[in-house]
């Protein structure tokens, strides 16, 4: 707001008037006028001076009022000694610590009471994301962000239900019904899915990705505290580095007694599951049949998984017919439980697909199938995607259902043609085929008596096998390769000294694979594990090999990373054991007797 400039008084004190003709004597009227004037506006000037006066201290009272209610928040806000010792154990304790203190009860709670209150929190904090989120669905976005978009929403879902069974395990009531184990592998299914949403969002532009980021801001890092929190307080061990002086499992306390452990499948199976894993096609019965010609229950798989039961704890059934099946966005979602898919045997009930990043679809969201409902199970079925070496990141299966089992089944693509996105999984007599990381992800899985081919990629690629992406220390996460064949496919092995192959690279900072008991064929690198980018997460990763055979798998020229290990212990290497590694059973009472469960085969 304007005002004009006052001006300046002369030395005599008069005003500058328009002519410089002597002052003339003011009659007498005009006088007591201006004496009353004067005396009206020295009363008002004395007002005034009070008034400012009165307003200077009453000010003076309100900021000092002000200053100690600060000062009384701040003491008030000050972390007890529970929060600040269970924050110390976390990433971002100042996160921590600030989250904690907005969340009411905090302050009387015991260290143990904040496992449960940090999960509650962060549980709180993934609700409101996704209720923001949902509401971006109106703005313009490209196929780009919109494939991200989705990808985030969905995961944002998984998410929540994860931190959901978890709370109810952890929390006071209890009745949750789950182990320590379930606990962390929940959580780090949680930080997973933040982990890949992000991953989306990295090549998107534009006010979509402004936005979400705004709404997940800080959802990561809450569930990385969580899961830092809980891991203090629990008695488990599932860091996969050398322990010692522990008890070990007799193989008749992990298989059963009388278990032909290289036959046997994860204790999580039923012996109704097992025998289902075991019976030929013909003595199955099927509650679904799904046939092309029209002679089942469904045409195509899409309408199977609709009529399939949501929550079931009974198994499911779906039996495909020979015949190759080709349809969009074939997913079995979280809330499908216990899905088992059987079909007529490799190469004959095909479930394909041709959709990649070429598309400006993220990678999680080309699979030619996904499965993220618990206790999926895939038998005798060959999951494919056609698009090509030149197409880049093309996949063919995603798992991301927790306890899933996939059995004797073929896994084809080039680049990432396999992604065990997250949860425990056990992958058995499967043939997997591609080239650059294809086999990706962050699961806790096993892969056991499988063929993992290396194929023939572009001219300029080299192929490697695993990128494992665990990006926290204390994720339970990682990939066992147990006894399997590490080959070179047929269209390779003409000209394998052209394209050199390795055992994996490092794609998030605490990547973890090992490779047991497995034979290796030439076509590996002497170097073994190829860098992701120089010097990134050479100290922090996990890669480990025990006792592997063949021509690539001599020990002797192989990297000399501070994260690489040749084991020797198989306490150590019976870590990553389907036993311990995937099961997680809790050790029983020592016989007295070293007796490994799960390692010899």
């Amino acid at each position: 707001m304007g005002y004009g400039r006052l001006q300046p008084s002369d030395p005599g004190g008069s005003a500058h008037m328009g002519d410089q003709s002597p002052p003339q004597t003011a009659p007498s009227g005009t006088l007591r006028r201006s004496r009353k004037k004067l005396i009206l506006i020295s009363i008002l000037s004395v007002t005034l001076i009070v008034a400012a006066a009165v307003s200077a201290v009453l000010l003076l009272a309100v900021r000092s009022k002000q200053s100690s209610s600060q000062s009384n928040s701040l003491l008030h806000r000050q972390p007890t000694q529970a929060i600040s010792n269970a924050c110390s154990k976390t990433r971002f304790p100042s996160l921590c610590v600030n989250s904690l203190l907005d969340f009411p009860g905090s302050l009387n709670a015991s260290e143990s009471d904040l496992v449960h209150i940090s999960f509650n929190m962060t549980l709180q904090h993934l609700n409101k994301a996704l209720y923001l989120s949902s509401g971006l669905s109106s703005l313009q976005m490209d196929l780009r962000a919109k494939s991200a978009y989705d990808d985030c929403l969905e995961l944002l879902d998984d998410s929540i239900d994860a931190l959901t069974r978890a709370l109810t395990t952890v929390a006071p009531s209890g009745g949750g019904g789950g182990s320590s184990q379930d606990v962390l592998t929940w959580l780090s299914s949680a930080l997973t899915n933040q982990d890949t949403c992000g991953e989306g969002l990295s090549d998107v532009r534009g006010v979509v990705k402004d936005e979400l980021g705004q709404r997940l801001h800080d959802l990561s890092e809450l569930v990385s505290n969580c899961l830092a929190i809980f891991t203090a307080t629990s008695s488990s061990d599932f860091s996969g580095v050398p322990i010692q002086n522990r008890r070990l499992l007799m193989e008749s306390d992990i298989m059963g007694e009388n278990a032909d452990v290289s036959r046997d499948f994860p204790r999580w199976l039923s012996k109704k599951e097992r025998k289902l894993l075991a019976l030929p096609v013909a003595q199955i019965q099927a509650d679904i049949i799904v046939s092309k010609d029209g002679n089942g229950t469904c045409k195509t798989i899409a309408e199977a998984i609709k009529k399939a039961p949501e929550y079931s704890t009974r198994r499911t059934v779906i039996y495909i017919r020979a015949g190759r099946y080709e349809e969009n966005n074939l997913k079995v979602g979280r809330k499908k439980w216990n899905l088992m898919f059987i079909g007529d045997g490799k190469g004959a009930t095909t479930i394909s697909g041709g959709k990649s990043v070429s598309q400006n679809l993220t990678t999680f969201h080309t699979a030619s199938f996904a499965a993220t409902g618990a206790g999926f199970i895939a038998r005798d079925i060959t999951f494919e995607n056609y698009a090509g070496a030149g197409k880049h990141q093309a996949v063919a299966l995603r798992v991301g259902a927790d306890h899933a089992v996939v059995y004797r089944c073929n896994i084809i693509g080039y680049q990432d043609t396999f992604y065990v996105h997250s949860n425990r999984q056990f992958i058995r007599e499967c043939a997997i085929y591609g080239t650059v990381d294809f086999i990706f992800g962050n699961a806790a899985v096993v892969f056991q008596n499988c063929s993992i081919y290396a194929r023939k990629p572009m001219a300029s690629q080299k192929n490697t096998i695993t990128a494992q992406n665990r990006k926290d220390p204390n994720q339970n996460t990682g990939m066992s390769i147990h006894a399997c064949r590490i080959l070179a496919a047929p269209d390779l092995e003409p000209v394998k000294g052209s394209y050199p192959t390795y055992l994996g690279r490092p794609w998030k900072m605490y990547s973890r694979v090992v490779y047991m008991l497995s034979y290796m064929g030439d076509h590996i690198e002497p170097r073994g594990w190829l860098e992701w980018n120089t010097t990134f997460a050479l100290d922090t990763l996990y890669y480990g090999e025990y006792m592997n055979y063949g021509p690539g798998g001599a020990v002797g020229q192989r990297v000399k990373w501070p994260g690489y290990r040749v084991i020797t212990s198989t306490v150590e290497a019976t870590k990553f054991t389907v036993a311990e590694f995937i099961y997680g059973s809790s050790w029983l009472p020592s016989t007295g007797v070293a007796f490994l469960g799960g390692l010899s085969v």
